[in-house]
């Protein structure tokens, strides 16, 4: 059985200043069908945040959608998509009965019969081949009950006892064990954050999965592999090569401009795993950084090849000077109006502003006129942050976390 794992699309973000990014993800998913019928792989699994928001435009549900159809002409028979915490289970459950005609199992929330999350996938000779436990994200309601009065140790260690015993009620499912006694492989889903995993500054902060944080080795035995969501930075759980988040397929803030992405590809033989391999997605579109001086910025924006790039470049702008504000403002105008928007574009209505804000330096301020950022540059985490510095020191972990949590139901 040959599995395709895939995570983090978040169809239908939009960029600083709301550029789209809907070429973007065209691209990667008629890559990714590509990529199915060449491999000819037999099962696709979406391990959450298929969408960027709970209320995704028209765009990106028609990008999912169209998507679904095309891998109908691929030798792929089953498709496994789980919610993530950007996903509103309702949106991703609405058309789960008509999708499942297709083979295309959907789990936006935890089912209401716990055993609905077990998946049984056929082989290419109709007979049970690959048994799938299909854990979205979990959500606070899903794993515990409020307890009044507890201490946030408590409800952190709550949290991640509850996430543990949820993969272990799965491997304790009848038809879990039964088939892999029988021989057949057993494949796990999860949207989390793991301990030890790498974020970058793009995934939203989760109450239940920040918090949790739980270690490979809570995680059931029987898994023999488990396709994470999530962190947008491939990467392994605890050094396990079968614990894996794959990323994101394009890259959803400037922090990852360095972040190599991919999908994974598994084989399972004799009821194990047998081989994986990463396969490098293409890129339509790069994010770059020039910070330095204004003289190397400058040269870095005025040298820029974009040569295999089919969609231009995203420029992210830092300079730092001891020129006034106004000057290096001037200055940088001037060389972005020289660009060819066709291969470059510095994202000037946000990073023109980081300009002003920060054209000393915050190490090599020479002006005596403080700099104070833009509410734009800020966080909403960022500004309930700078609010409680107004509260009682003592109840401020506690207030952040339930905002946290009022952020995840949002």
């Amino acid at each position: 059985m040959r599995v395709l794992h895939t995570a983090d699309w978040h169809l239908g973000q939009r960029f600083i200043q709301g550029h789209e990014r809907t070429e973007e993800h065209r691209h990667f998913l008629e890559w990714l069908v590509q990529t199915v019928r060449e491999q000819q792989v037999e099962v696709l699994v979406v391990a959450g945040d298929i969408f960027d928001t709970g209320s995704p435009s028209n765009q990106a549900l028609e990008l999912y959608y169209s998507f679904l159809l095309s891998m109908r002409g691929t030798t792929c028979r089953d498709i496994v998509v789980v919610g993530g915490n950007h996903d509103s289970p309702a949106t991703l459950n609405a058309p789960a009965r008509l999708l499942r005609h297709l083979r295309v199992h959907v789990v936006g929330c935890v089912p209401d019969c716990f055993e609905d999350q077990v998946l049984v996938l056929d082989d290419a000779q109709g007979k049970p081949g690959l048994v799938v436990c299909a854990v979205p994200f979990l959500r606070d309601r899903d794993i515990r009950l409020s307890v009044p009065g507890e201490t946030a140790e408590e409800r952190e260690a709550r949290i991640k006892q509850g996430i543990a015993d949820h993969y272990a009620r799965c491997a304790e499912v009848e038809r879990v064990w039964q088939l892999k006694d029988l021989g057949l492989p057993v494949l796990a889903t999860g949207h989390l954050y793991a301990a030890g995993a790498a974020p970058s500054d793009s995934e939203r902060t989760i109450h239940v999965g920040n918090l949790g944080q739980i270690t490979a080795d809570h995680f059931p035995v029987v898994f023999d592999y488990v396709a994470l969501g999530h962190l947008h930075r491939p990467q392994r759980v605890g050094g396990r090569e079968h614990i894996r988040y794959s990323g994101s397929p394009i890259p959803l803030s400037f922090s990852e401009v360095d972040h190599p992405k991919e999908v994974l590809l598994l084989d399972f033989r004799e009821g194990k795993l047998a081989e994986l391999q990463s396969l490098p997605v293409p890129g339509a579109r790069r994010l770059v950084r020039f910070h330095g001086t204004l003289d190397e910025v400058t040269q870095g924006l005025t040298s820029y090849d974009n040569t295999g790039y089919p969609l231009p470049a995203w420029a992210d702008v830092q300079i730092h000077s001891e020129l006034t504000q106004l000057e290096v403002a001037e200055a940088l105008l001037n060389v972005i109006q020289e660009l060819d928007r066709r291969h470059l574009e510095v994202l000037a209505r946000r990073h023109f502003r980081l300009v002003k804000l920060r054209a000393l330096g915050e190490a090599e301020e020479t002006d005596d006129t403080p700099l104070t950022r833009s509410l734009h540059d800020y966080t909403a985490r960022e500004v309930f942050e700078q609010r409680l510095e107004a509260e009682p020191e003592d109840s401020r972990v506690e207030l952040l976390r339930t905002f946290d949590e009022l952020l995840e139901r949002m």
